[in-house]
Order: C-alpha cells, then structure tokens, then sequence
C-alpha cells in the first residue's frame, strides 16, 4: 500500500496562507527532526507512524494557529515515543517548545478518567502547568481529532474504549474551550464506534426525509435571504442539518423518535454589527413564529469561554421548528474555533479578537481557589465538574447572576455566595416559592437562601451538593466539628479492615497506608474513614495490595439494616430500590414499619416537614444474599437474539431475572424494563458495566419511580 505524507512545502503554504511571517526555516527544521526520530515507526494501518503528527499540525493551521503550536504538533511524540529528549529539543527549538511538546507528553500519559490519588494529584499539577500555556491543550485536542479520525485501523476492544473516552473527557473538553466544530466531530466519531446501529439508523431516516421534502436547506435560506433583502439589512446566512449523534441525543433527552423531532436543522445569519444582530432577531421573529422559551441572548450575557451570539427556535415551513443563531463575524470566530481565536490572525497579522477571552484567566480562576493543602481528589473532582458540564445561571435577590453547573442546588448557590452563607443554610426559596434543598435549579430563576444562626452543614450535603466548592466546604466543617468522633470510629473500621486480610493495626501501619494515599497523616486518614470518604479496604490495599479478605460473614435478610429498635421490621422502598453499599435512611409508617430509601430519592420530599418519621440507618456489614430487586432500565436494537444475549449477560454476572417488560416499542430500538435480583451495588455496577459495553446495548440506567412510593405506603 502506498502512502503519500503530507510534505513540509505544503504545511508552510497553508500556514502562510494566514501568516506570512511565518517562520518557514523552523516549520522545515522541525519537520525534518520529526521524520528522523520517527523513521521506523509505524501506525496499525501499516502507515508511516510520522504522517500521524503532520496531520494534527495540518488540523491546527487549518485552524490559523502560530509557528509554536504548528512545530510542537510536528513534535508531540517524539519526547514519548523516540530517542529524543527534553534537553535536544529545547537546544534546537527553545525552551518553549520543548515546554509544550513535554506538556503534551504528561497529558497523553495522564489518565484523565481515573480518579485514584495519584492520578488525581499527577492531573493537579499538570493542570496548574497548563494553564500558562494552553496550546498543550489545543495540540491534544487535535491529536486526538486524527486518532478517531483513523481509528478503524485499532482493534475492536481499543476503539470501544478510546471511543468512550473521547465521549466523556475530550468532546466536552472541546465544548468547554469554545470549539464546537471539533465537540460535534469528536462526538460524532464517537457515536460512529459505541453505536453505529443508531448512528446508521438515523442517517437512513434523514435520507429519506430529503427524498420527501426535498433541499429544505435551501427552501429556508432562500426565505431568510428575503426577508433581510426587504429589511435592508447586509448579513450571510447557512444552513446545515445537525449531525447523528446531536439528533440521537435529543431523541434520547425528549424520548422522541425520529419522526416528532423537529429541530434537526439548523441556521447561521453572520451579520455586519451588534446592532444588526438584533434587527435580524426582529425580522425572524416577525416573518416566522417564536418558540417559547428558546430564546437565549449570550450576546449580552456571554458565556464564560467568549461564545457571544443570539439564539432563538421558529416554526419554519410545514410546523418545522427551525433553529437560528444570530451573531457578528468577530463572535462567529470566537464560536467556531473557541480559545483559538486567542491566536488567531487576519490578513496575515496577529489580531486582538475583543470576543476572545484568554482561557488562562479561565484556568486561573478555578486553580486559585485551590491551595496545597487540599485534597487531590478534591480538586479533581472540582476540574472535572467545571470543564465537563454545562452551566445554568440564575440571579440572587439583588440581581446578580450566580454561574453553576447544570444541577447544582441551593446548597451549591448558597456556597457559591459566601462559605458563612453555606454553613448557616437552613432552606431556600425559588422565584418565592419555598423548596427543598435538592432541587434542581433551572436557567433564569431567582434564589433566595434562608440562614439561622448556629446552623451547621448536615452530612447528608455531600450527596446534595453538585460543585467542588461547596463539597470542599462541607467536607472541612464536617471534619472540624466531627474530626474526634471520626477518627475513633476509622479506627475501629480500619482494626476490621485490617484483621481482614490477617493483620495488625499498628501506629506505623496506618502511617504507611496514610503515605501511600498521600494523606497527610494517619489521624486525617483515620477521619476519612469515619466519615465515610475512604474505604477502610483502600488503606489496606494501600500496603497490601495483594492480600485478600476473609470471606465476610452472610448478613441475615431480616437484619441486614442496622438502625432499628428490635421490634422493627423494614421494607426496601420500591421507588429507589436501594441496595447494600449506598447511603439510605428510613421513614416510618403507621402499622407497616419502616421504608429504606436511598439518600436522593426523589420521594423524600414528601417527609421534609415531618422530621420526627426519620430514622439514621445504614447497612449490615457482610455478605448480602442476592435478594435485592433492582429494576434497570436498557434501550435495544431490535434485532434476532439481542434479547437473549442481555439474559445471557446478566446470568453470567451471577444475577438473576425476575421480571421483564417491554416499555416502548420502535421499529429499530425497543427500551425494556427488567427486574434484577441483586447481591449490593458492587455487584449492580457489574452487571450494568457487563449490559453497556454490549454493541446492542444503546443506553441504560436505574429505573426509578417516585409514585411507586406513594402507592406502597398510605398512611
């Protein structure tokens, strides 16, 4: 097989195309040096193993960035995977190229999935480091572009996981620095490797759409066009249909097919100014009718990344609800290649876009809040939160607009305020309206935190609050006010933990085990334990890792709730079905005992005024017998034996079926209920690990009911 690689001439030229003082000489030594140190190698296609960096340098030229992100692309692996080192390519290149191939290096060696200590202390630092200087980042994201790009050439098993990866870490990674081409493409890629039934499915479908309603594109610019031309107003206007898995992903979020999702088109009018922005805004909403509630203004309420631009859904030909944005050439920029635009350049000079925000300052205002003595984990946690999810942003009561994490709560709100308001929080009002502490909070509404002096936070936070800072927090009052309890009651759980495995709890033991998870002392890790954010059996492993426990003994039924007076008999709530391993309570009820439900189930909100019906309990330590029905909730393809493969899967993972029901019924997917007899939720997250890396296997969750509740228990 012949392969053409991409030469250095050509590399030059693109990148003159936008800068012309390029540095042609480096670009050309870098792609020589490249090739040397890389000659040999080569990919699982059989190609040459160097067309792999000239294509992530060609994917960030097309994106006009300048010679240092061009050359680092030229050199990402050669620190990694030749003979080179640091010190050579600092010598030939400068020390900030070679500061950016090594941060490239440390990135690609990270795993960013993993939340152990080390890998959690390994992402701080890097994260600290990267924050100088983004373009490590840029340089991974297109890295990893090429990959899914080129990844039928992987074994099977390696693109299901790169795959997943890309999904959960690099796509969202890619929305959050403001690059939603490359979100879109990742995901897609994506989609194309985890489900490419569905992905085909839907590709089918749009297909026969165009056969039936033609080049509605087209139709619909045609329109738009018009109706500016009339206005007066100067602007361009595209069109495009949403890619595969953005149409699957709102089939799955509005539990829709194909056929009664509307939005799959959407629209782009780049106009000459602000002020047009909004003439365009008029002219739409006076030629075609407004959707209600899908009109967002970021053009005056910028999201944190510099995307600026209006948006707003109509009712476009035949009822079709068409999606618009509305924005400027400088914000299109800013929306189409996000923190590159920091780089960026027009008419081959370097410019200042005003829309671009430096993505440093995003960075230092999350590492900021974070000094060396706080946990790894912690902090990893709060990286994660922030980049990976999207925001909703709702006012306090003089007006200001609190940013957070979509599902955060009062709590989060209330830290988010000041640390003294979270501490002193006691309930909370939504646009005046008084409502638990989980609640969900939803873009636009208005908060107000109710406080009572001497208040404390409630452990039972920790499972509320959604943002580091307000986990953080809680987690160190926790500690304070209960540091003494805790660390006896670690003790005692880590002398078990211990005699587990054959051994002695001495003073040097926990000092080692408190070394080894890189906890500061054994007193702090004896507090962890008892509050229940380490496991005992993480300590043990900590210096025996290949030690096994004695086999524990097997918890009676009757007894496996600890908590209850003699004379109490419990029932597992049948709205939240929990099981051994998660954090529950009990509510009592007259002449049936008591309920056992998980910590957020959603019918708790029932008992908030009724604190005396709450009972503190926890599971039996042990053995729990495979009793425990959870109902789990799978969408599948419907194809001959997919059924039977999924029994089959759930009997080798040693769990049985009790029940089994078709909830929904299309011609490519069914969705099914099934009833699974469960030991803990170890073994629940075995048996839904086992179901999702099934191909045939689109999505599934827990399947949870609140109303069940009510109708079990009538008082």
């Amino acid at each position: 097989m012949t392969h053409v690689l991409t030469t250095a001439d050509d590399l030059i030229e693109l990148v003159r195309l936008y800068n012309p003082n390029s540095s042609a000489g480096l670009i050309r030594d870098a792609y020589a040096f490249g090739e040397k140190m890389h000659e040999g190698q080569f990919r699982h296609s059989g190609e040459p193993y160097f067309m792999h960096p000239v294509a992530v340098a060609m994917i960030l030229a097309e994106q006009q960035m300048d010679d240092a992100t061009i050359i680092t692309a030229l050199l990402h692996d050669t620190i990694e995977d030749t003979k080179a080192n640091y010190a050579q390519v600092e010598e030939r290149f400068g020390t900030v190229i070679a500061d950016l191939v090594d941060g490239v290096t440390k990135l690609t060696n990270l795993q960013l999935s993993s939340t152990e200590t080390k890998q959690a202390e390994n992402f701080r630092k890097l994260f600290m480091a990267t924050s100088r200087d983004l373009r490590v980042t840029l340089v991974k994201l297109a890295d990893r572009l090429h990959n899914m790009r080129t990844i039928k050439s992987m074994r099977p098993e390696k693109q299901l996981q790169k795959a997943r990866e890309t999904m959960e870490i690099y796509a969202p990674l890619a929305g959050r620095m403001g690059m939603q081409w490359m979100r879109e493409e990742l995901e897609d890629l994506a989609f194309k490797v985890i489900n490419p039934e569905a992905r085909a499915s839907i590709i089918r479908r749009f297909l026969t759409l165009q056969k039936e309603t033609g080049d509605v594109i087209e139709k619909i610019t045609s329109d738009i066009r018009l109706e500016l031309d009339t206005a007066g107003i100067e602007a361009e206007v595209y069109g495009r249909a949403k890619k595969p898995y953005s149409i699957w992903r709102k089939m799955q979020e509005k539990d829709q097919g194909f056929s009664r999702l509307s939005d799959i088109y959407g629209f782009r009018i780049i106009t000459r100014s602000e002020q047009d922005c909004y003439r365009v805004l008029g002219v739409i909403h006076q030629r075609w009718k407004l959707v209600p509630g899908r009109f967002k203004d970021y053009v005056s309420n910028p999201k944190s990344n510099g995307y600026r631009s209006l948006h707003t859904t109509v009712s476009g030909r035949d009822g079709k609800r068409v999606e618009m944005q509305i924005r400027t050439r400088e914000m299109h920029e800013v929306a189409e290649t996000g923190v590159a635009a920091h780089w960026s350049y027009r008419d081959g000079e370097r410019v200042e876009n005003r829309f671009a925000v430096d993505p440093v300052k995003w960075i230092a205002s999350l590492t900021e809040r974070f000094d060396e003595d706080h946990d790894h984990d912690e902090f990893l946690e709060a990286v994660k939160l922030e980049m990976y999810t999207d925001q909703v942003f709702v006012f306090s009561p003089k007006g200001d607009v609190i940013k957070l994490p979509r599902g955060a709560t009062p709590i989060d709100f209330a830290y988010a305020i000041h640390t003294r308001i979270g501490h002193a929080c006691v309930g909370a009002k939504v646009d005046g309206m008084r409502v638990p502490l989980w609640t969900r909070l939803k873009n636009g509404q208005s908060v107000e935190i109710i406080t009572a002096e001497g208040q404390t936070p409630q452990s039972t936070w920790i499972d509320i609050a959604v943002t580091g800072r307000a986990k953080t927090a809680i987690r160190r009052s926790l500690r304070e006010e209960d540091k003494e309890r805790f660390v006896k009651l670690g003790r005692e759980l880590a002398r078990v933990a211990f005699e587990n495995v054959g051994k002695k709890v001495t003073e040097k033991a926990l000092t080692t085990a408190a070394k080894a998870l890189a906890i500061d002392d054994a007193e702090d890790m004896l507090a962890r334990i008892g509050s229940a954010e380490l496991s005992a059996r993480h300590a043990v492993r900590a210096i025996y890792p290949d030690l096994q426990p004695t086999r524990a003994a097997t918890v009676d039924k009757a007894r496996a709730v600890v908590g209850l007076n003699p004379d109490q008999a419990h029932v597992r709530a049948p709205c939240c079905q929990p099981v051994p391993g998660e954090r529950i309570v009990g509510i009592t009820y007259r002449g049936k005992g008591v309920a056992v439900h998980a910590i957020d189930c959603a019918a708790l909100i029932d008992f908030e005024e009724q604190p005396g019906r709450w009972i503190d309990v926890h599971w039996q330590e042990g053995t729990h017998g495979a009793v425990n029905t959870v109902t789990l909730d799978l969408t599948i393809t419907n194809d001959a034996g997919v059924l039977g493969r999924i029994c089959t899967l759930i009997g080798e993972q040693k769990a049985n079926i009790s029940n089994l029901t078709f909830a929904d019924r299309k011609p490519d997917f069914y969705r099914v209920l099934v009833d699974v007899e469960l030991r803990d939720a170890e073994h629940m997250h075995r048996v839904m690990t086992a179901l999702e890396a099934e191909s045939d296997v689109a999505s599934i969750s827990r399947h949870r009911d609140p109303n069940r509740a009510a109708e079990a228990f009538r008082d």
